[in-house]
């Protein structure tokens, strides 16, 4: 520096001990200044005063030379000590010339800096508070220096200015929250410890209400919670723990929807640090959780976003214990939401889109592409992905398109863990409960997959998915979406010629009115569900085989069991696939004989005394027939012995083999069974029933010598008084039970038993391609 350059009002003196190497001499010549300085105060001489602190910053603080530097800093600080109470009116000349030395390469230079700032704020107090987001900005870098002697000024200079903040009722929170936000983002350990201890100050502060605020920081210190270091992750969860407490306070001050999007991502894990990331996701779950309780049906236009979150955490180990229970308490508090208001459309023309429903629907558009996006976002430039459809105007209208999309992804997925698949079915039960007729558009969408979940592994989820088959099939809703959902059946399972009588029977006409006062109305959606359903037991015979009799049974027991067997019945009398109608009506008569859910059918059937239970027989005989066996034990279930011996009088024609004759031992086991109680008592009463005598024996004759031959002779070695068994023309018992009973016509019943059997026979010598007689097939 050029000591004879004109530095007045500074002595030469002072000039040159500011440029000392020595601290010592240095601190004389700010004893020097500080003096002036004061004699300038004293005659209000302004003008004075900030020539030397130009001259100090310039020629000094800024200067190339390293001591000069020093001795400008410690001037600096000289000259607000003399000022006092007046320093105020210089801060801005003061301060910025110390923040520039806070980038000094020299760790000395940046300790004198922060030494200087400190006494600078020290006389201001108050009045520093129109600088503080510098001053903070130039903290916030100190925090972070490597050499721990800066460090420690910084924690001096930084305790004493958040005394000031304290104690003040004149901080500009608005102004200082975009820096906040700006800094929050910081990687540094050091600076995101700095971040945390202002952001506790101000929220203690009581004149200060950083919640209004909260959504432009909250992304940022979920971020923080991810740290590695434990203090820091410590001191952000008192911070959000802070926030919550207050949050619970003053729920309607509270911006819920615009920090849910936030939640939403960092509910949802990456691949981090494992520790971090449970951290950050079971914070957030329990954020989610109050907000849900707390806000209500507010954040009902993002439960796509929240769905996407929680239900795959519904599946977590008892290692994710807590997330775990956080988020089902957000899946039950959310579900609770949807009411059935949620059903009400603004236009009824299901057509007619206005032009906010059509910003609407291009929003769900991209929605799958969001849900993906959102799994990948780390920052709040990446949240917006979840648009509140309605703008958050009153009232709140559900998402229920981005809802089913979401649910119906969880279900295609097969990595969805099973109490997750649980809860999507729980979600669609109860959305077809609450909104049908919004619902009834998504089912031809989500049919197949609801049809596909069937061959789950857990009987859990089958057991949640035939509910909500069960309820689409059944629903009064499903009769006004009924064109839209059969213009897509493109099943190609043959649908007998019958069905629109068949409909009739099960309550569904072609006006989707209720035709039959007998059974419960069913939709047009039932008869499509029992179509589908055979086609994927005929496509996969795995699943009939080990869970058809599971889900014939639970549908019985959620639809009317009368409508199950007639309309399967009806459908199977024109299946092509013989061996299929074999192998399915098989699996039926077992279930309709030995099922607790079939009791009350079996009753209507075993007497035959309505017009109905006959409607009922005829449609099972017919479809029965293809498979002469489970022929026989209906007509023993209906008590039509005449009829059942007739039946086996015919099994001479047909082929026998050996799983016919396994069949015809289930047949003499069920026999056994307490199901046929009755007939057996009627064994008693030989003169009424020799038919059933004579269908027994027929039975035994067809057996080879075996155990179910000997349980079946046993039996009949009971029956009293054989000399009643001779052959006499008796009218038959059981077509005169009552006058006005309804009459069957056994001729005509024979004679389709027959026209089946030929075709099954045909079908048979076509796969082996020789027409030898049935008995040379047998081998036992």
């Amino acid at each position: 520096m050029n000591t004879e350059k004109d530095f007045s009002p500074l002595t030469p003196n002072i000039v040159r001990a500011l440029n000392d190497k020595l601290y010592e001499k240095r601190k004389v010549a700010a004893l020097e200044i500080e003096k002036l300085v004061r004699e300038f105060v004293a005659q209000n001489n302004s003008t004075q005063i900030r020539h030397v602190i130009q001259i100090l910053a310039t020629e000094f603080a800024l200067s190339q030379h390293p001591h000069s530097r020093k001795g400008g800093l410690i001037g600096l600080a000289a000259c607000s000590i003399a000022l006092g109470k007046d320093s105020g009116l210089y801060l801005k000349e003061l301060i910025e010339p110390v923040l520039t030395c806070f980038n000094d390469s020299d760790s000395r230079l940046r300790y004198y800096a922060c030494e200087a700032l400190y006494n600078i704020v020290k006389v201001a107090r108050g009045a520093v508070l129109p600088h503080f987001n510098v001053l903070f900005d130039g903290l916030s870098k100190l925090a972070a220096d490597p050499d721990p002697n800066v460090k420690s000024g910084s924690e001096l200079l930084d305790r004493l200015l958040k005394d000031i903040v304290t104690e003040s009722n004149k901080f500009d929170l608005v102004a200082f929250v975009p820096l906040l936000r700006e800094r929050i983002y910081s990687n540094n350990q050091y600076a995101r410890q700095f971040i945390i201890s202002w952001i506790l100050v101000l929220e203690s502060v009581p004149d200060i209400n950083l919640l209004d605020y909260l959504p432009e920081i909250l992304d940022g210190l979920f971020q923080i919670l991810g740290d590695s270091s434990k203090e820091i992750r410590r001191m952000c969860e008192v911070v959000l723990g802070e926030f919550l407490k207050e949050i619970k306070k003053t729920p309607s001050s509270v911006k819920f929807a615009e920090m849910a999007n936030i939640l939403v991502i960092h509910c949802q894990v990456s691949d981090e640090s494992k520790l971090t990331n449970d951290l950050i996701q079971l914070t957030a779950m329990t954020w989610m959780r109050e907000f849900i309780q707390l806000a209500g049906r507010v954040v009902l236009p993002y439960s796509s976003g929240i769905l996407t979150a929680v239900l795959p955490c519904l599946s977590y180990d008892d290692r994710k214990k807590n997330t775990k229970e956080a988020a089902s308490a957000c899946n039950h508090s959310l579900m609770k939401l949807v009411t059935p208001e949620d059903d009400e459309d603004e236009d009824d023309t299901h057509s007619t889109t206005s032009p906010q429903s059509k910003e609407t629907s291009v929003k769900k558009e991209d929605v799958n592409d969001s849900l993906n996006a959102s799994q990948e976002s780390v920052g709040l430039s990446n949240i917006s992905f979840f648009t509140p459809t309605g703008n958050d105007r009153t009232p709140v209208t559900l998402d229920l398109d981005g809802i089913v999309q979401v649910l119906d992804r969880h279900l295609h997925d097969s990595s969805t863990g099973m109490m997750t698949r649980i809860a999507v079915l729980k979600w669609l039960y109860h959305l077809y409960i609450k909104t049908p007729r919004k619902m009834f558009r998504h089912t031809d969408s989500l049919f197949p997959m609801l049809l596909k979940t069937l061959s789950d592994e857990s009987d859990e989820v089958i057991l949640k998915d035939l509910e909500v088959l069960a309820e689409i099939a059944s629903s009064p809703a499903g009769q006004t979406e009924y064109t839209t959902a059969c213009e897509g059946d493109k099943t190609e399972l043959h649908v007998p010629d019958g069905s629109k009588a068949v409909q009739q029977h099960l309550g569904v006409d072609s006006k989707g009115t209720d035709s039959s006062p007998s059974t419960p109305s069913m939709n047009s959606f039932f008869y499509k569900f029992m179509i589908n359903l055979l086609k994927r037991f005929s496509l996969e015979r795995k699943l009939l085989e080990t869970r058809g009799a599971f889900i014939i049974r639970q549908l019985c027991l959620l639809l009317h069991a009368e409508n199950i067997f007639h309309s399967m019945a009806d459908i199977l009398l024109k299946e092509e696939d013989l061996k299929f109608s074999s192998t399915m009506v098989q699996t039926l008569n077992t279930i309709l004989l030995t099922s607790a859910e079939l009791f009350q059918l079996r009753n209507q059937l075993k007497d035959l005394r309505t017009p109905e239970s006959c409607t009922l027989f005829c449609c099972l005989y017919r479809s029965w027939c293809h498979n002469p066996v489970a022929t026989v034990s209906l007509c023993f279930l209906t008590q039509n012995y005449h009829h059942a011996y007739d039946l086996i009088q015919k099994f001479g024609d047909l082929e026998v083999t050996v799983d016919f004759l396994m069949e015809v031992d289930k047949l003499v086991q069920l026999i056994e069974s307490p199901i046929f109680t009755y007939l057996r008592l009627q064994l008693l009463d030989v003169e009424n029933n020799p038919y059933l005598i004579k269908a027994l024996y027929g039975l035994l004759m067809l057996l080879p010598q075996s155990q179910a031959f000997q349980l079946l002779s046993n039996r009949l070695r009971c029956v009293p008084n054989p000399e009643l068994m001779r052959t006499v023309d008796l009218p038959k018992p059981d077509s005169k039970k009552c006058a006005n009973q309804p009459q069957v016509d056994y001729k005509e019943l024979l004679q389709h038993f027959d026209r089946v059997q030929s075709k099954h026979l045909e079908v048979r010598h076509q796969r082996t391609g020789h027409t030898e007689h049935p008995d040379r097939k047998l081998m036992l």
